[in-house]
């Protein structure tokens, strides 16, 4: 299953007045490479199993959910994974889901909702967005896709390397006079050519597997000044940074000096970002919105382009009161939401779901601020509107 189509699964489970597992589990290897969350696992489960002692029957129910973590934790868990989730229901309906990822889990969390807590699996999604790396030199190059759910996932065997391509080789030689200037020019279209077909490819991958990112590696003094200038505009913008990559570096190798790239750039974008929403909210045409009731409103009536959110659900600030009353404004099955019971508007980690699951539901795309700051001074939300209009109750 797709981790989007995880996501919808889980924010269409309507609460049942039975409680809700939701794990999170940092499973990296320790300093000596071996796993240890097994004992975070256990000493968390032994504290929750407390909240039910006195009453027989969720207690037995409790026990029949651990029961099915610990089979999934001892039988199906890739030592290789570094990230794991579970989603577990301790009412009839035996909800049961489990997923690995290949990137971490920032912090191991278990959560005691009513209904699943999708935010963290949200996030993994949005922080690990697909980027190309073009590796090239003269006549040969290779195209890379790193992140996006087909290698988030630790059980999907995903190939990052996309295309190769290998053109004549050309080595030069000494000859003299006339014929070394028209050698030399014939060696200089030969990487011309080479490099117009693989941007061609380039942006031919990139369109297809809707990518917005692009890095470019190879030997900076050779092949990047004849290659860099047939970038088409809508391609060059896309490109985060060059770095000199030999053609004997691993994929491993590929992907993590890349990725150091990719984060660094991550947080002028995320400026960038809060600024598009500012500027979007305090425009004349007030095409965004600033705050989770009136980002919270505009979701519920699909206005919502691009919503963005703190990182850190707990840094989120709004007023219980004024959410509750928005949310009964708006009829069940109108507003965007997958179910009828309604969040509780104390607990931020449901408010901050319902805004995810509205912002899917309606085809928005949900942008996470690593910085709290940010965002700080608008509670932490924002959202850019596909159009402006009065968000009223239908």
């Amino acid at each position: 299953m797709k981790l989007t189509d995880l996501i919808k699964k889980l924010g269409a489970f309507e609460p049942d007045g039975y409680p809700f597992l939701s794990l999170y589990i940092d499973a990296r290897a320790d300093s000596t490479g071996r796993d240890n969350f097994q004992i975070w696992l256990k000493k968390q489960l032994s504290e929750k199993a407390e909240l039910y002692k006195n009453n027989e029957e969720e207690a037995g129910r409790f026990d029949r959910t651990v029961e099915k973590i610990n089979n999934f934790v001892d039988e199906e868990v890739d030592p290789q994974a570094n990230g794991i989730a579970i989603f577990a229901s301790l009412g009839d309906s035996e909800f049961f889901e489990a997923i690995q990822f290949s990137v971490a889990v920032e912090e191991s969390k278990i959560f005691n909702f009513d209904r699943p807590h999708i935010f963290p699996l949200a996030k993994i999604i949005g922080q690990n967005p697909k980027y190309a790396v073009l590796w090239a030199d003269t006549n040969k190059a290779d195209i890379y896709v790193f992140g996006g759910e087909n290698h988030i996932r630790a059980d999907r065997d995903a190939d990052p390397k996309v295309e190769n391509i290998q053109n004549t080789v050309t080595n030069r030689t000494s000859v003299g006079g006339w014929s070394q200037a028209r050698y030399q020019r014939h060696i200089e279209n030969y990487h011309l050519q080479h490099a117009k077909e693989v941007v061609s490819e380039v942006e031919t991958i990139m369109s297809k597997l809707s990518i917005d990112h692009l890095i470019l590696c190879g030997d900076e003094s050779t092949i990047m000044p004849t290659l860099r200038p047939q970038l088409p505009k809508a391609l060059e913008e896309k490109v985060i940074g060059t770095l000199n990559i030999s053609q004997y570096d691993s994929i491993d190798e590929i992907r993590e000096k890349t990725r150091g790239l990719f984060d660094k750039d991550h947080a002028e974008r995320d400026k960038k970002q809060v600024e598009r929403v500012l500027d979007a909210a305090n425009s004349a045409a007030a095409v965004g919105t600033l705050g989770l009731e009136d980002t919270l409103k505009a979701l519920s009536n699909g206005q919502v382009q691009e919503l963005v959110l703190s990182a850190d659900f707990e840094t989120i600030d709004y007023k219980p009161a004024s959410v509750e009353k928005i949310l009964n404004d708006y009829a069940p099955g109108e507003d965007q939401s997958s179910v009828d019971t309604m969040p509780i508007v104390y607990n931020v980690g449901e408010i901050a779901d319902e805004l995810i699951t509205r912002a899917i539901n309606s085809d928005a795309k949900i942008i996470f601020i690593d910085d709290p700051s940010l965002l700080e001074e608008v509670g932490g939300v924002g959202a850019v509107l596909r159009y402006n209009m009065n968000a009223t109750a239908s």
